[in-house]
């Protein structure tokens, strides 16, 4: 498989983090800020040597996979233009203290359809929210070991959540498909998947019971 291009929006330990596993797995990782590169450029080299730090624009238009690891509430800033027709993976998850009120999100199904909403163009998929930063290199496995840590990722796309289990076993974990986007809510914060760690059939039977319990079981396939 030739190498693909991650493009991550957020410089922030989320990202970085990010960018590390991308960068073992073979992957080119541009990583973007709030604005001009230079003000990025040394901790993009410390964090994530090898990723190239850019402007969003550039990250946007050059990546295969954009991921969205900046705080939730900046959602508003984010390019509907720029993010049309992408495949983009949110990786954000919704804190009070750092969020403070978002009233989008209280009348959202989940934080994700609240994202999709301001960029509609998108093809938009959730994971690696339900994963700490560090945990992406203390955890990461080969495939095939038997603690190897599960990770969900839902979309409504076919194509993204097809490209998005790639790239997550890729960084050294099973890939559960979870389904639709709306599903996403089986591993929003105060879950049993979000605080927990899960192998694959675990994680599976864990999904079942929250989208049963919260009448929310439903499949794309």
């Amino acid at each position: 498989m030739s190498t693909q291009t991650i493009g991550i929006l957020g410089a922030g330990k989320v990202g970085t983090g990010v960018a590390r596993q991308a960068l073992l797995a073979g992957y080119r990782v541009l990583i973007a800020g709030s604005g001009d590169p230079k003000k990025i450029d040394l901790i993009v080299s410390v964090m994530a040597p090898g990723a190239i730090a850019v402007t969003a624009e550039q990250a946007m238009a050059e990546a295969d996979l954009v991921v969205l690891s900046v705080p939730l509430h900046k959602f508003r800033t984010l390019d509907p233009a720029g993010l049309n027709g992408k495949h983009v993976l949110d990786t954000m998850n919704y804190w009070r203290d750092t969020n403070g009120d978002m009233p989008e999100l209280a009348d959202a199904p989940s934080s994700s359809e609240m994202v999709l909403a301001h960029i509609p163009g998108a093809r938009l998929a959730k994971s690696l929210n339900h994963i700490g930063y560090h945990e992406l290199e203390l955890d990461a496995r080969p495939d095939g070991s038997a603690d190897r840590r599960a990770l969900a990722v839902v979309s409504d796309d076919d194509d993204t959540r097809a490209l998005v289990l790639d790239f997550v076993e890729r960084l050294g974990f099973d890939a559960v498909d979870a389904g639709p986007l709306s599903n996403g809510t089986a591993f929003e914060p105060d879950t049993p998947i979000f605080t927990g760690s899960y192998t694959a059939p675990a994680l599976e039977a864990e999904l079942v019971a929250h989208l049963a319990e919260r009448g929310e079981l439903t499949t794309s396939r």
